[in-house]
């Protein structure tokens, strides 16, 4: 005898929508682990080991250096690596050490205060264009496919080098170059889930636009967005060091990684290690945020795994 109740229906649990969106460290992440194969943990703990220690690099560089990262002294330049300067010395004497140390905070902070503006811009975009007339949402969509279009350094290229050298033009610049990255992806995510039945179940129920959004649509649509501004982090590094490599961003002596690799390309030959261990560390701290944020995506939802 069957009891089920005919008025009853149940919904499949839905499946987190698989966008492609533009990101500098997301494809090389997923490329890794594709190497790697589908289930590696071990790339994971990697990753995780990584980022720990540039964080913990990070804090110790906020209090002491070995050297003053600041200071030119000519009769110690272009040391190579020692027991005296672990990383050598740079062109004018400065310990590179010290100035990764000096230059790791700022980094890290920067690369995490910019993409929490970026993804919060673009949220509340998106928001609004998911909820507004079909007009608003057209021309919302429409200034995302523009800058999109664009290759992100050279937008925030062309907006630092207008608002001119300093870290808050580099922010601006940075900000305005990756908010549509996740205003599409976030207005997508937000559509999806107004499709679903609770949603319209809550708005016969007399939730406004206001409620609807707040307690059930951006709840259930977190889980994209983390994954999105997880991955966003070390393409912010990379952008950051990119456009201090080519001169725009804090000015000198900042110690900034993307500058001291553009002090060592003179020395390459004769002096590596002005910028291969600045290079490097840039390179590992993008490929760790990368796998970390592709390992919570296939965590949420392990059908994306490709």
């Amino acid at each position: 005898m069957n009891n089920a109740n005919p008025d009853i229906t149940f919904v499949a649990p839905r499946r987190l929508p698989r966008l492609e969106t533009r990101r500098l460290v997301g494809a090389p992440a997923r490329a890794l682990r594709g190497l790697a194969g589908r289930h590696a943990p071990w790339l994971d703990r990697i990753a995780v080991g990584i980022l720990c220690l540039v964080l913990l690099v990070s804090v110790v560089g906020a209090f002491w250096r070995p050297a003053d990262p600041y200071t030119a002294n000519p009769k110690t330049a272009l040391l190579g690596p020692s027991a005296h300067h672990l990383f050598g010395t740079d062109d004018v004497g400065r310990d590179v050490l010290s100035r990764m140390l000096a230059g790791a905070p700022e980094t890290l902070l920067a690369a995490l205060g910019i993409t929490l503006l970026a993804t919060l811009v673009g949220v509340v975009l998106a928001s609004v264009a998911a909820l507004s007339p079909r007009w608003l949402d057209a021309a919302v969509m429409r200034l995302c496919d523009i800058t999109l279009a664009l290759p992100t350094l050279v937008l925030a290229l062309g907006i630092a080098a207008a608002l001119g050298p300093s870290n808050r033009s580099l922010t601006i610049a940075m900000v305005l170059s990756l908010w549509p990255g996740t205003a599409r992806l976030a207005r997508t995510t937000i559509r999806e889930t107004m499709s679903q039945p609770y949603i319209e179940t809550a708005r016969r129920m007399g939730a406004g636009r206001l409620s609807l959004l707040f307690r059930h649509i951006l709840p259930n649509s977190l889980d994209q967005i983390v994954v999105t501004a997880s991955m966003e982090i070390g393409g912010a590094i990379v952008i950051m060091a990119g456009l201090a490599f080519i001169g725009v961003g804090a000015p000198p002596p900042d110690a900034n990684w993307g500058s001291m690799v553009a002090e060592g390309q003179s020395y390459m030959t004769t002096a590596w290690w002005i910028s291969m261990f600045p290079g490097l560390v840039i390179t590992l701290s993008a490929m760790a945020f990368g796998v970390i944020g592709d390992a919570i995506r296939v965590r949420i939802d392990p059908a994306m795994v490709r």
